[in-house]
């Protein structure tokens, strides 16, 4: 049992660092002008009519957003052919959540 939450430890923590990584990636080739400082631009919909978000880095660190992202993780992995940080929801779901996180 101690060997399996150390290997989920470890895992979140490389996950995070991934993520991280892949964030300033963005950051760095999305053109800064668009997105402000101590935010990220994220796309959410349909495959054919994704809408681009910009929201807080804070959001990032929020249990409901982690969510998003593992299933992000599961769906697209970390090289996802768009580019950027694509979230697997529909646009409804992201605003209601977004709007939620902005008031916590």
């Amino acid at each position: 049992m101690g060997i399996q939450l150390i290997g989920l430890s470890q895992a979140k923590q490389k996950l995070q660092r991934s993520l991280s990584a892949r964030i300033a990636s963005l950051l760095a080739t999305s053109g800064t002008n668009n997105v402000p400082k101590g935010h990220v631009a994220v796309y959410v919909g349909e495959t054919y009519h994704r809408k681009r978000f910009v929201i807080p880095i804070s959001y990032l660190n929020h249990p409901l957003f982690q969510g998003l992202l593992n299933l992000a993780e599961e769906e697209f992995g970390f090289d996802h052919p768009m580019g950027g940080l694509t979230i697997p929801c529909t646009e409804d779901y992201f605003t209601a959540l977004a709007s939620i996180l902005s008031g916590s």
